[in-house]
């Protein structure tokens, strides 16, 4: 099962994309191209959810964007964290932390 890509649990996205914005502002290509590098190549995020996760994260206010000039001269759309974005991400990394661990236990039972 190693290196094979994986679908993302329900509700994961927003979380993935908080995290991967934390160092600083990424177009939504980068973003993509982190998760999938940081993930080891197993999670694969594909434009057709992204791109309404972003959207839906800027609508709650949890990330800005930016019209700005990417490396290879185009103008790209950057997103960054809020204040709230990261008070968002907070909360929902202890939350998975709590849920991770929950099913550690069930799975390591028996």
């Amino acid at each position: 099962m190693e290196g094979k890509k994986t679908d993302l649990l329900q509700g994961t996205l927003d979380l993935l994309i908080l995290k991967t914005l934390t160092p600083g502002a990424l177009h939504g290509y980068g973003i993509a191209q982190r998760i999938l590098l940081t993930s080891r190549e197993t999670l694969d995020v594909q434009q057709g959810s992204l791109y309404p996760a972003l959207h839906r994260l800027e609508r709650k206010g949890l990330i800005d964007s930016e019209w700005k000039e990417s490396g290879n001269g185009r103008l790209a759309k950057f997103y960054s964290l809020t204040r709230a974005g990261r008070k968002q991400l907070a909360g929902e990394l202890d939350q998975w932390q709590r849920y991770a661990r929950s099913i550690n236990w069930v799975l390591d039972s028996q």
